[in-house]
């Protein structure tokens, strides 16, 4: 039984939660551009353009992304551009005012990252004979992957952060800390888990039409 079927979510709401979360981001975006803010601005366009990427992905590539994986990633960008939004009770964002905002994006981020990383490499072990990835392995696999990605995150919020500072502009991405990239990656390792736990069902049918373009390609390369 799929998540959705547990708490009784159809895929017309799902659809609609959707719509809701673009129709916000577009929202965020004027606001943005209303405040002069660069970091809404920012956030929200590439948050925008991520959720393009479903779409893309099932109409040119083939690869099935069904209501519940294009919520999923949506929510995902949703929530890390509205983290940057001020609260209408406070002058802070989310970010800043709630403790745990921060590693709830984190993990949620990271889920997404291990499904990319988990649907890849599954892909390749189904399509190559040369290749075995062993269970354990996938497991050990995903944690590495994610784990991988958000250190890089984390030098990139570094960096940023700092060019900021040194030109004295607002920042895109905030670095709080040595104890806040910690608990970060643990959250991206949580993230992780759930990818390693429930992925293989829920990721299967994107794993199978990738297999299939690679057989395909590797049919017409011959």
């Amino acid at each position: 039984m799929r998540l959705r079927d547990r708490l009784g979510i159809s895929e017309h709401r799902q659809r609609q939660l959707t719509r809701a979360m673009e129709v916000g981001l577009v929202a965020m975006f004027v606001l943005g551009l209303l405040q002069g803010n660069t970091t809404v601005i920012v956030n929200t366009l590439l948050a925008l353009a991520v959720t393009r990427l479903p779409g893309v992905l099932q109409r040119d590539y083939g690869i099935p992304m069904d209501t519940g994986l294009t919520l999923w990633i949506t929510a995902a960008v949703f929530l890390h551009a509205f983290g940057g939004v001020g609260l209408p009770w406070t002058t802070l964002s989310p970010y800043q005012s709630l403790w745990w905002y921060d590693h709830l994006t984190h993990g949620l981020s990271a889920s997404v990252v291990a499904a990319v990383g988990y649907a890849a490499a599954r892909a390749l072990d189904v399509h190559s004979e040369e290749v075995s990835f062993p269970s354990e392995f996938m497991v050990v696999f995903i944690f590495l992957f994610v784990l991988a990605f958000g250190v890089f995150w984390e030098v990139i919020e570094f960096t940023v952060s700092s060019l900021s500072a040194l030109i004295g502009s607002g920042t895109v991405l905030t670095q709080y800390g040595l104890e806040d990239t910690m608990l970060d990656l643990i959250f991206d390792t949580i993230g992780a888990a759930v990818v390693a736990i429930w992925g293989g069902a829920r990721l299967s049918g994107v794993v199978d039409a990738i297999v299939a373009r690679l057989d395909t390609r590797e049919r017409e390369t011959r």
